[in-house]
């Protein structure tokens, strides 16, 4: 397996040893020792999702607060997508700073989000089906979200007029959520 980390610490993008013959492939997508040895609190793993996507839906940039952060490993399982994540660590030195990968069937990339981080992607292909294994449940109460088209994270979509949820094109900017940790998923 391939590591690859990026100057925001934490975050763990991994490339598995696919093996491929006249029957397809074969590759190990999960191995709980090798995980955490990478640091990756295995034994947290409470849930998994997995979403089906359009071309062009964007879905987030979503997270949850404590005490139901989630850290989620996450990949795609058909398809193609660009995923992005936020550092939104109070007090981190790449504090509101963003990674973007492209995850997809054929390269069959994961992506090691830990707690702290806000979390999105787009759907470049239709039929997108995308997997994450999360650290802590789903609370309602925990939710938040920034805009994704935020002119301060610079954050540079491949589609002009992606797919939104309304209530994701109403979410906070980040100057807002910075001012304001607490700060609920929707306006009130």
């Amino acid at each position: 397996m391939q590591i690859r980390t990026f100057d925001i610490t934490g975050l763990i993008l991994m490339t598995p040893e696919v093996f491929m013959d006249e029957r397809g492939y074969f590759f190990e997508s999960f191995q709980k020792e090798r995980y955490r040895e990478l640091g990756i609190p295995v034994d947290d793993f409470v849930q998994e999702n997995i979403s089906k996507s359009k071309k062009g839906v964007l879905r987030g940039i979503h997270f949850q607060r404590d005490p139901f952060a989630q850290g989620k490993l996450v990949q795609v399982l058909r398809g193609h997508v660009l995923d992005v994540v936020v550092d939104i660590r109070f007090g981190s030195p790449t504090y509101g700073q963003h990674v973007a990968v492209e995850l997809s069937e054929e390269n069959h990339q994961q992506l090691w989000v830990p707690t702290g981080f806000a979390h999105g992607f787009l759907a470049l292909e239709d039929d997108t089906l995308f997997s994450y294994k999360v650290t802590a449940l789903y609370s309602k109460i925990s939710e938040g979200g920034i805009r994704f088209d935020d002119p301060d994270l610079g954050i540079v979509w491949p589609f002009k007029y992606p797919i939104v949820l309304e209530k994701d094109r109403q979410l906070f900017s980040f100057a807002q959520y910075s001012g304001n940790p607490t700060f609920r998923y929707e306006k009130t």
